[in-house]
């Protein structure tokens, strides 16, 4: 009768999922993590239908999520559910996360270069949207996060520097010469006293959705496929372009807020284009008569 009772009592709710969250508010994680791991647990609710959770179910859904879902994606989800029986103390519910092994190689279809990144910021410039190609050039010479542009304010671009809050972790951005000129620049010009820098025209920050719809809408006229043009990739292309010229991993953990290197080296993975390219450059092969390369 008591196990029968307590699997009863393992209904997942609205009310549930929204007092997880409130404790997540209180553990300090980031708005971004809250709602991404809402938007998993809501998605769990609905695949239960009124069942009780049980460890069989979950791994059910894992499958489930495996045959729709990106590996990394499927592991934040069980990340999401993981924690949320954590809290719950239904601890025997937790399942095991995907094996990922690390890609050596990124795909050549979703690397933003650095020539494309410039017809981008020279597009939006050319369509006269000021903000927006100053908004692709913060987050791609800093490596920030979208979500953490509120932290570029009038009194960071004097100082030349922004102190950024994400994650519980405070770190120091510095912003170059010539970007602190052109946020000033940028902010006086649109009668920007103080605070935040990237605003909508009511004073608030700008949403995600807004700058990826942006950001889209640029693509066809730049020249850049859909597939390389959001707001994270800038970020990528910065890692690439610091990696490329200090060879730091450590320092760039630092700069781009990671905690750990690991997650940094996804930051610098090169396409294997520019991989084949660098094996030529070894010239390690030799043309014969016949035209055979032979290995020496």
């Amino acid at each position: 009768m008591d196990m029968a009772y307590k699997r009863k009592e393992r209904i997942v709710t609205d009310t549930l999922i929204k007092e997880y969250c409130m404790w997540l508010q209180g553990c300090e994680k980031s708005k971004e993590t809250i709602k991404r791991y809402q938007y998993h647990l809501c998605l769990f609710m609905r695949y239960l239908n009124g069942r009780p959770a049980s460890k069989e179910i979950v791994i059910m859904w894992k499958g489930v999520l495996r045959e729709n879902m990106a590996p990394v994606t499927v592991n934040g989800a069980l990340a999401a559910l993981n924690g949320f029986f954590n809290y719950c103390k239904w601890l025997d519910c937790k399942v095991k996360f995907l094996k990922i092994s690390r890609n050596t190689f990124c795909s050549e279809n979703k690397e933003l270069s650095k020539t494309e990144y410039k017809r981008l910021v020279n597009t939006a410039l050319k369509k006269g949207n000021e903000r927006l190609a100053l908004l692709l050039q913060t987050i791609c010479s800093t490596g920030i996060r979208v979500s953490e542009l509120p932290f570029i304010t009038v009194e960071a671009a004097v100082k030349g520097k922004a102190e950024v809050d994400c994650k519980g972790k405070v770190r120091t951005v510095f912003l170059t010469r010539q970007l602190s000129h052109m946020l000033i620049w940028y902010a006086q010009k649109q009668h920007i006293k103080s605070g935040m820098i990237f605003i909508t025209r009511n004073g608030a920050a700008l949403d995600r959705s807004n700058i990826w719809r942006d950001m889209k809408a640029l693509g066809k006229e730049a020249g850049v496929t859909q597939e390389k043009i959001y707001p994270h990739n800038l970020r990528h292309l910065f890692a690439r372009s610091y990696y490329d010229s200090e060879k730091d991993l450590s320092r760039l953990a630092d700069i781009l807020g990671h905690s750990n290197v690991n997650t940094t080296r996804i930051y610098t993975v090169e396409s294997g284009y520019n991989h084949v390219r660098q094996l030529e450059s070894l010239k390690l092969l030799v043309e014969v008569d016949n035209r055979i390369p032979l290995l020496l």
